[in-house]
């Protein structure tokens, strides 16, 4: 399943589907409480990086559960990848046999969930072009002039 393409993308590129362009887009509240769910490891990702998101204008009040995902992800990650760099990509096996290490396939799991939702969060140089602020100058959407 293809993400949809943003409205902005779509006004920027001449709407080449044709669609109508929406003129009610939600436009939630700047900024987003830390769930408490979070680990400590987590919980330390998240000052810097809703910090970053928050000053470029993207981060919403909606947005609090993708990023906490996103933090529990990097913990995830990052605590995989220091087993990997202390034991190595290969470990023995308790048949004596050398085996990819278990800590190998957590850490690759978590860098393509964490990949997914960078992308959501325009956190990679290629998907940031693609990511409209939520920043406001007016009520008004500003795509309502195209939506004729």
């Amino acid at each position: 399943m293809n993400p949809r393409t943003p409205t902005a993308l779509r006004v920027l590129s001449g709407n080449p589907s044709k669609r109508p362009l929406p003129t009610n887009e939600p436009q939630p509240e700047l900024g987003a409480d830390m769930p408490d769910w979070l680990s400590d490891e987590a919980k330390a990702h998240w000052g810097v990086v809703s910090k970053q998101l928050h000053d470029v204008g993207v981060l919403t009040k909606m947005d609090g559960v993708a990023l906490g995902l996103y933090c529990e992800a990097f913990a995830r990650w990052k605590h995989a990848n220091e087993q990997v760099i202390k034991f190595g990509p290969v470990v023995k096996a308790p048949s004596g046999f050398p085996v990819q290490s278990p800590f190998l396939s957590i850490a690759n799991k978590a860098w393509e969930q964490m990949l997914r939702i960078l992308l959501e969060f325009g956190m990679t140089p290629a998907s940031r072009s693609r990511v409209v602020s939520a920043k406001q100058e007016d009520e008004e959407s500003p795509y309502r002039k195209f939506a004729t």
